[in-house]
């Protein structure tokens, strides 16, 4: 035989199709890093502005004008009002103005990312300097000091993403990619959960009573860590139930490659180009980080949505991989094997419970 044709013999079809997959996701991959996070800066960043009203008009207008349109600001009626939206989400910072002297405040809140708070007191301190005033930062929802650039929420959410689909894709390796029928299917449903719940948990004691990295509930961080990994642990196990073990590199596709970049971790959702910010709220490391960082920093506010968000990624993927194992029809295999043995006996693939 030639070399050729153990070639041919050797790397199959299949082999190579998954072979030029791998590349295809090593390269979407470097493509959606970088392109995500080479070049950071803040656009459109909601920001409020108090000021007296004779010079609201303009102070807004020339903030919007800014080059390279930083900011998106909106008059807001007092400094009371700004602290409260920032703690609410819906703005991530403030210029209050003093009417009696020169110097102003920039409230920010750095546990919503470090970066962007910097960045917002040296946009607002650049366009006080020009008009010969100054501003003084104050910090509404400070990042602990054990949560270096407000990055201990992001990794946490990756934890949990990355044991959902780790453990989706060793059920599929060890199983087979595609549960055998229905009750298959259901404790694969069963063991994710269980799984899921062991991980949240045990990710909130880690970064919680182990480190102290983040504050916040205890149980708000186990709850929102087990909805995370069986989010995308579910939809890695309907990805496999729909396109056998590629499902897994799809998993990776939607998490690693698209998701980790979006999430507004390493650089909050403002800094990040307009595709990456579009579609990290609606992937589950996004939602996750989010509503990490408001639980540990902005009282629980603002999280019905990221939590909607991670229960549709739950649910579509719960009700894919059970509707895909009740159409799955016994292969000839498996119905020799039970006429071979009558009812009741085990038609499990590769022997586990699991399959």
């Amino acid at each position: 035989m030639t070399f050729v044709d153990e070639v041919k013999n050797a790397v199959t079809p299949r082999a190579a199709l998954l072979v030029i997959g791998v590349l295809a996701l090593q390269l979407l991959f470097i493509a959606s890093y970088i392109g995500a996070l080479h070049n950071p800066k803040p656009t459109d960043v909601p920001f409020g502005v108090v000021a007296p009203q004779q010079v609201s008009a303009r102070l807004v207008t020339e903030l919007k004008n800014l080059p390279g349109d930083p900011l998106d600001p909106r008059t807001v009626t007092d400094a009371a009002t700004a602290r409260q939206k920032i703690l609410d989400r819906e703005i991530d910072g403030a210029l209050i103005v003093n009417p009696r002297g020169t110097t102003d405040a920039v409230l920010v809140a750095s546990g919503g990312g470090t970066v962007l708070a910097t960045s917002l007191t040296k946009i607002i301190k650049e366009v006080e300097f020009t008009q010969h005033r100054t501003a003084r930062a104050l910090d509404v929802a400070p990042a602990s000091d054990q949560d270096f650039d407000g990055l201990s929420s992001f990794y946490l959410a990756v934890g949990w993403c990355v044991g959902g689909y780790l453990c989706a894709s060793i059920l599929a390796i060890s199983a087979g990619s595609r549960p055998a029928n229905r009750q298959r299917a259901v404790i694969r449903t069963g063991v994710m959960a269980l799984y899921s719940i062991a991980g949240g948990i045990g990710g909130a004691i880690i970064i919680g009573p182990i480190l102290g990295a983040l504050p916040g509930s205890f149980w708000g961080m186990s709850g929102l860590g087990a909805l995370t990994v069986f989010a995308v642990g579910m939809i890695t196990l309907a990805l496999e139930a729909l396109t056998g073990i590629v499902g897994i590199g799809l998993a990776v596709l939607i998490v690693v490659i698209a998701g980790n970049p979006s999430a507004g971790g390493a650089f909050p959702l403002p800094m990040l180009p307009d595709f990456w910010r579009a579609i990290g709220p609606a992937l589950p490391p996004g939602a996750s980080t989010w509503t990490a960082r408001s639980i540990a920093y902005f009282r629980g506010n603002a999280v019905t949505g990221p939590l909607l968000v991670l229960s549709a990624w739950a649910v579509v993927g719960t009700v894919i991989t059970l509707l895909m194992a009740m159409r799955r029809k016994p292969d000839a295999a498996e119905a020799t094997a039970e006429a071979a043995t009558g009812p009741g006996a085990g038609t499990g693939d590769a022997g586990s419970t699991l399959a």
